[in-house]
């Protein structure tokens, strides 16, 4: 296995390699000088920018940047040349991971090592999801005629694209809201988990579909571990069985609420054309609802008074209101009364109207700009950086319709269009800097996500809002798995009574794309305090434990768990004339509630939620049993 990369992500994931599935691992980095950094802005971080580098290197002595793991070779290059690749081994290695933060980069080198090694699975790191769907597809193109193959199982070779932000993203903006939803969302593919407290004495707590985990035993302990790698028997318990479940009293859930398909997302924007209740302030829209209520009760007097038919009352109504009826000289006092009414009605009716052009014109002018926070905004998410990861987790939270006000620095930065074609209100400036948070409403807000490239950044601004609003939620997102849960476990006893989160991208993502290097497409993963949960499709076929099995004896307490069961074509599927499954099932779909006794065929393909050494297991046999044919 080779893991090419310029940040955490590459050496979470040689660790992933390493401590899950035991592979050998080599590692290239660019040379020590010319390695990525965190940036630190401003002055006053100074002190905390040091520390920061003290804990890092605290952390880094017990494995990351000592002496390499015994089943890992670090090999230090500028470039991904074809030297380098032919240098490690690319010719005769079984996959090859390209997780650079440019996507250029990522493509050269993966054009260069498929012209190397046809066979080589790809595992590339790409922000651009229509530029990696197309390069997915040529760089499996070009394996199959390289080997004059076609694409499909004879081939082992595959290309996968995978966005560290696309798998962190709803787990970081499923954090920041209430109920803590967690969700697992692609290719239509949705399924939904959420968190469950305890219930209380007398109480039957609902378990969903399924429990999917027991929440960790200290979680309401300010000094709990909550559940690192370390916590042990107190700490979360994946995948539990109905004994552990009902023998775990006082402890949370995660349970699985909903497994689906649904149509695409919503879309991101209306190109760029702001809807209609937008064109006009609440204000206006509230003067111009009361002018036509007084319109209309004054049609329905004039027909009180004159018997008239309604249409008619309400057309002479008009003519008074705009001035152009004549008047009503020998008429019965009530219609003249009417009139001279209408009449006034209409002189307001003139500055509204022309208020309303105004207003429309300079909303139309101005959609293209920034917009700043409204008053009164109260219940909305604050969120800090607009790069990769604040743009794909400020897509998420308006798919949502979840009201976001951003704080960006950099008014040319990568999420500043999006913004603007979502209509979301931005705050330009130095979230440290005294005034920047309260512009963004943070006295009113419901959660604060600091997602910004720096960590002393996120962790200043944060420890700022807690002092403004010691009950905020806040989600931070930290460079370093080791310091997020040093921060966690410090505000959290600072502050027992306020939710807090403390996310690493790198620890979100890595095991996606570890999956992916082992030759299984992840469809997602939901973090469980400190750990984290897979979802992956899996054919059935080639898997002793799950082929010919039922669906009660696949199930491995702590390791798997099959989830449902899809029957959709992309694929083939069974046929008419097979029966290897007690039971049949749709043309195509998903299949969620299999009965237990249902047995898994060989052409089958189920979706199921695993752990990390779970799916090493599983991925694990099926290629060692191919590495001995």
């Amino acid at each position: 296995m080779i893991v090419c990369g310029d940040d955490g992500l590459a050496h979470r994931l040689a660790a992933e390699l390493r401590g899950v599935y035991a592979e050998q691992v080599t590692l290239v980095v660019p040379p020590s000088g010319r390695r990525v950094r965190q940036p630190v802005v401003g002055r006053a971080r100074a002190a905390s920018a040091a520390l920061l580098d003290r804990v890092s290197a605290a952390v880094n002595r017990s494995g990351a940047s000592g002496e390499p793991a015994s089943n890992e070779q670090v090999v230090e290059a500028a470039e991904v040349t074809e030297a380098v690749l032919t240098e490690v081994g690319a010719d005769r290695a079984a996959a090859l991971a390209l997780v650079y933060d440019d996507d250029e980069t990522n493509i050269r080198a993966a054009l260069t090592a498929r012209r190397l090694n046809p066979r080589l699975r790809l595992v590339l790191r790409l922000y651009n999801r229509r530029l990696g769907q197309h390069i997915e597809e040529l760089l499996d193109q070009t394996a199959a005629v390289a080997t004059g193959t076609g694409p499909g199982p004879a081939l082992d070779a595959s290309t996968t694209v995978l966005s560290d932000a696309d798998t962190a993203a709803p787990a970081l903006a499923a954090t920041a809201l209430a109920g803590t939803s967690k969700v697992v969302q692609t290719e239509g593919l949705v399924l939904r988990a959420v968190e469950r407290q305890p219930p209380r004495p007398g109480e039957v707590a609902d378990p969903g579909l399924c429990t999917l985990a027991l929440l960790s035993a200290t979680s309401n302990d300010p000094a709990g571990a909550d559940g690192s790698e370390g916590s042990g028997e107190h700490g979360p318990h994946l995948l539990p069985d109905e004994a552990a479940v009902a023998s775990a009293t006082g402890r949370g859930t995660v349970v699985l609420e909903q497994v689906s398909y649904s149509g695409p997302s919503l879309p991101a924007g209306r190109g760029g054309v702001p809807p209609f209740a937008s064109l006009f302030s609440r204000r206006l829209r509230w003067s111009l609802a009361g002018l036509v209520g007084c319109v209309l009760a004054l049609a329905v007097a004039l027909m009180i008074v004159t018997d008239e038919h309604p249409l008619y009352a309400t057309y002479v109504t008009l003519l008074d209101l705009f001035g152009i009826n004549d008047p009503a000289f020998h008429e019965s006092t009530g219609e003249q009364v009417l009139q001279l009414l209408s009449g006034l009605v209409g002189l307001l009716l003139l500055p509204v109207l022309l208020a309303a052009v105004l207003e429309a014109l300079g909303t139309f002018r101005s959609a293209s700009a920034l917009r700043k926070p409204p008053r009164g905004l109260g219940g909305h998410v604050v969120l800090l950086g607009l790069g990769k990861i604040g743009t794909r987790v400020l897509t998420r939270l308006r798919e949502l319709h979840i009201p976001v006000v951003c704080v960006e620095s950099d008014p040319d930065a990568r999420g500043m269009a999006t913004a603007r074609r979502l209509r979301v209100p931005v705050v330009l400036g130095d979230v440290t800097q005294e005034g920047v948070l309260e512009a963004a409403k943070i006295h009113r807000a419901h959660a604060l996500l600091a997602l910004t490239s720096a960590d002393t950044t996120n962790l200043e601004a944060s420890l700022y809002a807690r002092s403004v609003r010691p009950d905020l939620r806040v989600v931070l997102r930290l460079y370093d798995d080791d310091f997020a849960t040093a921060v966690y476990r410090t505000l959290r006893a600072a502050h027992p009574l306020a939710l807090t989160r403390s996310r690493s991208v790198s620890h979100l993502a890595a095991p996606a794309f570890a999956g992916a290097m082992m030759g299984r497409q992840i469809l997602g993963a939901i973090p469980v305090e400190r750990r984290v949960l897979l979802f992956a499709e899996v054919d059935v076929a080639g898997h002793p434990q799950l082929e010919g099995r039922t669906v009660a004896e696949a199930f491995r307490a702590g390791a798997w768990r099959v989830l449902a069961l899809n029957t959709s074509p992309p694929r083939g599927r069974r046929g008419e004339g097979d029966t290897s499954g007690e039971e049949r099932v749709p043309a195509s779909g998903l299949v969620w509630d299999l009965p237990p006794t249902y047995v898994l065929g060989a052409a089958d393909r189920v979706v199921l939620a695993a752990t990390r050494r779970g799916l090493a297991e599983l991925l694990g046999r099926r290629r060692r049993e191919r590495a001995g044919t």
